[in-house]
């Protein structure tokens, strides 16, 4: 799979982030290698921790530290009863918008020599 864009991936991190947390538990590391995992290539800090902070002031992920085994803590992030109930719309308008630009694609992809 080709990985995201840029410009895409700060449009579409968010919900990315919530849909990774819906499965479990994760820090920082662990969220960046999932998504690249899942095709979204390499994601910095520089993008990742504003995003995980905005989402954490919203109320859709909770933090907490956990001690490091043999080395420095780490902060976990868990996705809220609110941030699921978020999921769930951001994840049905997603779906529309997908629909929507899949049938114009294909539309646009039929006229091109």
């Amino acid at each position: 799979m080709v990985a995201v864009e840029t410009g895409w991936l700060r449009g579409v991190l968010p919900l990315a982030l919530a849909a990774v947390l819906a499965e479990g538990d994760r820090h920082g590391y662990a969220l960046v290698q999932e998504l690249a995992s899942r095709g979204f290539g390499t994601i910095r800090g520089g993008a990742l921790y504003p995003v995980l902070g905005r989402l954490e002031t919203d109320g859709v992920v909770e933090a907490r530290w956990e001690p490091g085994e043999g080395g420095p803590g780490r902060k976990v992030y868990r996705l809220t009863d609110t941030g699921r109930a978020r999921l769930r719309e951001e994840a049905t308008s997603w779906k529309q918008f997908s629909d929507a630009m899949d049938q114009l694609l294909a539309h646009g992809m039929e006229e091109l020599p």
